[in-house]
């Protein structure tokens, strides 16, 4: 028996774009909150480990995991969601590796490890939700 699920293919152009602009929007608005406009740089680094290195861990469930498992819908969002989350930690390490290297983050206090999956999960969920809003294939609609 085929799998009903069809890989999920997007351009690396694509990708790059996406991910990179958020990274550095979503940095330029953490540095202007935090008054350090100079730390723009940093903190969009530390944004894409959780923008572009999302995109892979969401790349793996969606091409590896998700043909492997039960077609039932419990099983298809447990699993996303614990992948999400697991890969969120993950991903918490690089954050915590690029910060260690910036003299300019090396001294924050960083909450435990499996905040950042927290943080991931609620990130993807609401991705998810806007590309819900747009009518596209999400999370939500089991589709995407």
């Amino acid at each position: 028996m085929t799998s009903p699920w069809q890989p999920f293919r997007e351009r690396i152009s694509a990708t790059l774009w996406r991910t990179f602009g958020i990274a550095l929007v979503l940095g330029g608005v953490l540095a202007w909150q935090f008054g350090q406009l100079r730390a723009w740089p940093i903190l969009s680094a530390l944004v894409l480990w959780f923008s572009f290195g999302g995109h892979w861990v969401d790349l793996w469930f969606l091409n590896w995991l998700r043909p492997r498992l039960s077609r039932s819908r419990v099983s298809q969002v447990a699993a996303r969601l614990v992948v999400w989350f697991v890969g969120g930690v993950g991903l918490g390490f690089g954050v915590v590796l690029t910060m260690r290297m910036s003299p300019m983050t090396r001294a924050v206090r960083l909450p435990p490890r499996w905040v950042a999956g927290i943080v991931f999960v609620a990130a993807e969920v609401i991705a998810h939700g806007v590309l819900s809003l747009r009518r596209r294939p999400s999370f939500f609609s089991g589709e995407g």
